[in-house]
Order: C-alpha cells, then sequence, then structure tokens
C-alpha cells in the first residue's frame, strides 16, 4: 500500500506540460542552481533541451551529471559571445531536430561583488562587465533567435530577476543595476518578438535562494532570513522556482509577456510583518 501510494504522489507530480516542447536551458551549475532544477523538471514534464554555461563555469561545475540524468547534451557557450550563441543556437535545433519552444536565462555575475568593490567605487571595466553577463546577454540571446529564427510561435523565454531592480539592497551592489537593465530588455524585447513571432519573455523575480551563485552575497543569510520573516508565505524554494518556470514555458501561460513576475511568497507586496515589528516593540 505504502509504495502504491508512493508511485500515486509521484504521478500525480507529472502533467506532461511540456510533451513535445524543445529548449534551451543556461546557467546550470550544480544541484543548488534554479537551473538544475528547472533542467530535471522540464525532463519531467516532457521537455527535450540542451544545457549550456560558460567553460569557465562548466569547468568548475558538475553539468555532465545532469546531462545525464536528463538526457540532454551540453553546448559551451559565452553568453557575451554572439559568435558561442550562433553556434549553441544552431547545435541545439539539429541535435532537437527542429526549431525551439523555450528558453531560461539564468546567468548572473559581478566581478565587483567578487572582489568587495563597494558601490560607490566600483571598478568601471568589472561594471561594463556586470552589465554584459547579467543583462546584455539576454538582448544577444534574443537577437540571436531572431537572426536565425530559431524559436517558434507561442515560445517562452523566462529570465531569473531580483526584487534589487526595484528596491536598494546595500550588498547586491552593481547587480541591482543589472537586474533593473535586464527587466527593461524584457519589456523592449518582448514587445517587438511579440508583434514578430509571439514568442513571449518574462522575469521572474525570486525570493534569496540558497544557491552558490547567491550565496556568494554578503551579508546573505541575513537578507535571507529577513525575507522569510517578511513574507507571508515565506521564501520561495529553487524547487517551487522550477515548478513556476515549467508553468510559464507552458501552453497555459501563452497571453503572459513582458511581465516582472514576483516570486517571493508575498514580500515585493508586504510594507512590514508582525515577527518583523516584534523585533522592533519595546516591552
Amino acid at each position: 500500500m505504502f509504495i502504491l501510494f508512493i508511485l500515486a504522489r509521484n504521478q500525480i507530480a507529472m502533467y506532461n506540460l511540456l510533451k513535445g516542447k524543445r529548449g534551451i536551458i543556461f546557467g546550470a551549475l550544480d544541484e543548488n542552481s534554479i537551473a538544475w532544477k528547472t533542467a530535471k523538471r522540464a525532463h519531467e514534464e516532457g521537455a527535450v533541451f540542451t544545457l549550456t554555461n560558460a567553460p569557465v563555469a562548466m569547468r568548475m561545475g558538475e553539468i555532465n551529471k545532469l546531462a545525464a540524468e536528463c538526457n540532454a547534451q551540453v553546448i559551451p557557450a559565452d553568453a557575451t559571445s554572439l559568435e558561442d550563441l550562433e553556434n549553441l543556437f544552431t547545435k541545439s535545433m539539429e541535435i532537437l531536430g527542429g526549431k525551439l519552444d523555450f528558453v531560461l536565462h539564468s546567468i548572473g555575475m559581478s566581478p565587483n561583488v567578487r572582489k568587495g568593490k563597494p558601490y560607490t567605487a566600483l571598478d568601471y571595466d568589472y561594471f561594463v562587465k556586470t552589465l554584459d553577463v547579467s543583462a546584455m546577454s539576454l538582448h544577444k540571446t534574443l537577437q540571436t533567435a531572431v537572426k536565425l529564427d530559431a524559436l517558434n510561435e507561442w515560445s517562452s523565454v523566462v529570465a531569473l530577476t531580483y526584487i534589487a531592480a526595484q528596491r536598494v539592497f546595500p550588498h547586491y551592489n552593481d547587480m541591482g543595476d543589472a537586474k533593473s537593465l535586464l527587466e527593461s530588455i524584457t519589456r523592449s524585447f518582448g514587445y517587438h518578438y511579440g508583434k514578430a513571432k509571439k514568442v513571449r519573455i518574462n522575469t521572474i523575480s525570486q525570493s534569496p535562494t540558497v544557491t552558490t551563485a547567491g550565496s556568494g552575497i554578503k551579508g546573505f543569510n541575513a537578507f535571507y532570513n529577513y525575507a522569510d520573516e517578511m513574507s507571508p508565505l515565506g521564501n520561495a524554494t529553487s524547487e517551487e522556482c522550477a515548478n513556476y518556470v515549467v508553468v510559464m514555458f507552458s501552453d497555459f501561460t501563452r497571453k503572459v509577456t513582458m511581465q516582472n513576475l514576483f516570486h517571493d511568497g508575498g514580500f515585493s507586496f508586504t510594507g512590514v510583518s508582525l515577527e518583523v515589528m516584534e523585533k522592533f516593540m519595546d516591552d
């Protein structure tokens, strides 16, 4: 009886939402990354896809392990290189047997954060690199897709962002500016690609999440705990974010585009929670 219960639960979790769909997933580094969790859920929901990351990130991560689990091929690509992106899309269409239906852009990196440069004393060469990797790479990805006519009508492109695009989080540094640009590109390109090919482009603004990249931000634990206490539903996990991305890839969200979608347990619209207020109340 217990075994049957487990099998039933597993069956309920699979809906074939992405059966017959093809795509590319950027940014899966290790088991903690949202892109990794999204790849596994997309595979479970019937999608086929290629995996990609920058060559240096691939050496640091375990992407080949994920590829084996998802029956996916890995194509190294620097998302700031138009040549690499053109090769990525061309090879993906060859491997998967046709044009694509979804893309996940899960890319972000700040040399200023890594080097401990404060926002008021940025290295501008580093700043340009932050914007290129974390935001302009989305524009380059989409421009390459247009050039190659690589996406089917009603395809879905999702990029991961954070509420620091709208609010100040001191240690998030120049990544806040990069996320603002990322969301602007989503709106602008979403209009043009929507008119031309009915391709929808959205960002998902996720809660602070325990990932290899996120945990490198100074004060992350305090940041994470504060958001959890502020959010009526608590922080959204990486697994929950993966589920949301899969829904955005599916045909159930065909008329959602150019949106920044908060996936943060209600943090974005909570002024203050009772739990946080109690920390400042006099006895």
